[in-house]
C-alpha cells in the first residue's frame, strides 16, 4: 500500500528496464511502490541494486493497479519499438504498444501525476491523432497532460539522447507544475567522461585519447531483444563513434591494456556511464544482455529533472491542504 510519509511520496514504475528512470525518481525523493518489468534478467538487476523495491516480473497488460490506488505518481519508460523511426512505427497497430495497460493503470490508481518517457519519433506527424487520443484520454480522467522533447545532453548527461516525455497533472494541481529548464547542466565530453575508465588498465595512450573524443556521445542505441547485438548502433553511428576515436563495432569486456594500440572499444560500464548511471549501479547478465539494458535506459538525470517538478508540484499541493486542515 502507499506510504504513508509526508516527506516521501510514493510512485509506482511501469516497464521498470534496468532502472534509469527508476533510479532518477528515488534521486527526486519518490519511494518506490512496485516496479513492473517482463524480461527476468532487468528484473533481476533491479533486485540487485535495490532488495528493498518491490518488483513484479509481469506484462504490464496483465497487471492490476487496483492494490495501489492512491500511489502518488504513476510512471514508466514505455517499450519504444512502435513508435521508433528504426522500426516500422505501427504505433497502436503494434502488440508491443504499452499506452492502453497504461492509461487502464492510471485509471485504476488515480496518481497525483503521470510521467511518461519514450523515443523522439513518437512526437512526429504520423502519430499526431495517437497522441491526442491520449491526451484527451487522460482529460477524461482528470488530467491535464503535456508532451515535451529533451535532450539529455541538457541534462548533463554526455551524448545527445533526445526522448520524449509526457506528464499529466491532476487538473486542481496543475498550476503548481513547471517543467524543468534545459541547459543548466554542461555536458562533459566522451574524453572528460571515460578518461580515467580507460586509463584503468594502465593504456599509455588513455590521456591522448580523451583529448581526441572532444564531444559529447551520438545516442546510444540499445537494440532489441530480437535484433541487435553489442555494439553502438548502425552504420551511421559507428562513423560518429569512429570520429571521437571509438571503435564501435563490438563492445570490449575491459579497458585497453597498457600496450594497447589503435581505436579502443567501450565496455558497458563506460557506456552507462555515457547514460548516467552511477559506477556503483550493476547490470545482470552477460555482455549482449547488460548492454541492452543500459542502451534502452532512461538517462537518471533527466527523469531526476522532471521528477523534482512534479514532486515540487506535490509538496506544494500538500503544504496548502495541510494549511487549510
Amino acid at each position: 500500500m502507499p506510504q504513508d510519509n509526508y516527506n516521501l511520496f510514493s510512485s509506482l514504475e511501469m516497464c521498470a528496464g534496468a532502472g534509469g528512470q527508476a533510479l532518477g525518481l528515488e534521486q527526486a525523493g519518490f519511494g518506490h511502490e512496485a516496479l513492473v518489468e517482463i524480461e527476468a534478467p532487468f528484473c533481476e538487476t533491479l533486485r540487485m541494486n535495490r532488495p528493498e523495491w518491490s518488483v513484479f516480473e509481469s506484462d504490464l497488460n496483465s497487471f492490476s493497479g487496483l492494490p495501489y490506488k492512491g500511489v502518488d505518481l504513476l510512471a514508466g519508460g514505455l517499450p519504444c519499438p512502435p513508435f521508433s523511426i528504426a522500426g516500422k512505427q505501427l504505433g497502436k497497430e503494434d502488440e508491443r504498444d504499452c499506452f492502453p495497460a497504461a492509461l487502464r493503470l492510471a485509471d485504476e490508481i488515480r496518481p497525483q501525476a503521470i510521467m511518461i518517457e519514450n523515443v523522439r519519433g513518437l512526437l512526429g506527424g504520423v502519430f499526431g491523432d495517437y497522441r491526442q487520443f491520449i491526451l484527451k484520454r487522460l482529460n477524461a480522467l482528470g488530467y491535464h497532460a503535456e508532451w515535451r522533447l529533451f535532450n539529455a545532453s541538457d541534462f548533463g548527461v554526455p551524448q545527445l539522447r533526445p526522448r520524449s516525455v509526457l506528464v499529466g497533472i491532476k487538473k486542481s494541481m496543475v498550476e503548481f507544475f513547471d517543467w524543468p529548464e534545459p541547459g543548466e547542466v554542461k555536458p562533459l565530453t566522451v574524453g572528460e567522461t571515460l578518461r580515467d575508465l580507460m586509463a584503468d588498465r594502465g593504456w599509455a595512450g588513455a590521456e591522448e585519447w580523451s583529448k581526441q573524443a572532444n564531444r559529447i556521445a551520438p545516442t546510444v542505441v540499445g537494440g532489441s531483444k530480437k535484433h541487435g547485438g553489442p555494439d553502438l548502433g548502425p552504420t551511421r553511428a559507428k562513423r560518429q563513434w569512429a570520429e571521437l576515436g571509438v571503435n564501435g563495432l563490438t563492445l570490449a569486456e575491459e579497458a585497453p591494456d597498457c600496450d594497447f594500440e589503435g581505436m579502443p572499444r567501450l565496455t558497458v560500464r563506460m557506456v552507462a556511464r555515457l547514460q548516467g548511471f552511477p559506477d556503483s549501479w550493476q547490470f545482470s547478465g552477460r555482455k549482449t544482455v547488460a548492454y541492452r539494458q543500459v542502451g534502452n535506459a532512461f538517462p537518471p538525470p533527466v527523469a531526476r529533472a522532471v521528477a523534482e517538478r512534479i514532486m515540487a508540484c506535490l509538496t506544494a499541493t500538500r503544504s496548502i491542504a495541510v494549511a487549510a486542515e
